[in-house]
């Protein structure tokens, strides 16, 4: 079972950013808009295509990814792995 059905991540879309599935809407903007004051209600509002559901698996998601603990060495320097879901 899928830990995050309604993230998706391809690196075609959206240059592979964690983002609703089907739609070309990324975890992070829906995390800033949030984290700028934009209640829950005003976001879904200005983003009619967006469910309450999908906002909630995104914090779901960012919860999820500030705290993964994995890392590996790319290219030399190292970054957190987020886009292999648990």
């Amino acid at each position: 079972m899928e830990r995050f059905p309604r993230i998706n991540h391809d690196v075609n879309i959206m240059g592979g950013k964690a983002c609703i599935k089907g739609l070309r809407v990324t975890v992070s903007m829906i995390l800033e808009q949030l984290s700028g004051g934009k209640s829950v209600d005003k976001l879904l509002e200005e983003y009619p295509y967006l469910s309450h559901e999908d906002v909630m698996a995104a914090l779901e998601y960012g919860a999820w990814a500030v705290n993964v603990k994995n890392v590996k060495k790319r290219r030399g320097r190292t970054v957190n792995i987020v886009d292999r879901f648990e």
